[in-house]
């Protein structure tokens, strides 16, 4: 696996430039799973080729959501048993809990958050429970969007030490994970809590309204 990593890293994108990098985003949220790869090759790219950053970013958001959309049809052809055998019968009934508890937030956090926080298991999930495909769509377009925009922003403003600080952001976030991913879920809860609030305030009548 180090190998292919290799490979992609060192011939794949420098010979095909934004494609190599589509290329990378789809096998990596598809058939293999290369952590960290995208995030690294989007650093480098924006780094080396500041004026076409945003076609990095774009490359790799497409190649991301196309090898997801995928796994969301396999998910939907394979059924739950299949998902089942793949991640054991208690993460799957975990994941589900998940799904019916934060609905999209359920695929979006993991989209956006690095290792060691699972995705694909949300990916085939997200197909397994019925989850449309136009929201999926969106949702993932919206979050690894948010977060291949941040490295490259990070890459333009710090060249070569966004490597560096990419791999301690991931080696910090392993060591947190649990309690992040509680604050942000809680985070995230509550502004669609408040946001819910403020729709329902306006749409709620008010004295005068009253007959």
């Amino acid at each position: 696996m180090h190998r292919l990593a290799v490979w992609m890293q060192e011939v794949v994108v420098p010979m095909l430039g934004p494609p190599g990098l589509f290329i990378v985003a789809f096998l990596d949220s598809s058939f293999v799973s290369i952590p960290e790869l995208n995030d690294l090759l989007v650093v480098g790219s924006a780094t080396a080729h500041p004026s076409a950053a945003w076609l990095y970013v774009l490359m790799a958001t497409l190649g991301s959501v196309a090898g997801c959309s995928l796994l969301w049809w396999l998910g939907g052809r394979g059924g739950e048993a299949v998902l089942s055998r793949r991640f054991g019968s208690e993460r799957v009934e975990r994941v589900r809990a998940a799904f019916r508890r934060w609905d999209v937030l359920a695929l979006a956090v993991p989209a956006l958050l690095p290792p060691p926080m699972p995705f694909k298991i949300f990916v085939l999930s997200a197909g397994v429970f019925g989850f449309s495909f136009r929201r999926f769509l969106l949702t993932l377009l919206l979050a690894r969007g948010v977060r291949y925009s941040f490295w490259a922003a990070m890459g333009l403003l710090y060249g070569d030490q966004a490597l560096a600080l990419l791999l301690a952001a991931d080696v910090w976030f392993a060591a947190r994970a649990p309690l992040l991913l509680a604050v942000v879920g809680t985070a995230l809860v509550l502004a669609l809590a408040l946001a819910a609030l403020k729709r329902r305030t306006r749409e709620s009548p008010g004295i005068g309204g009253l007959p």
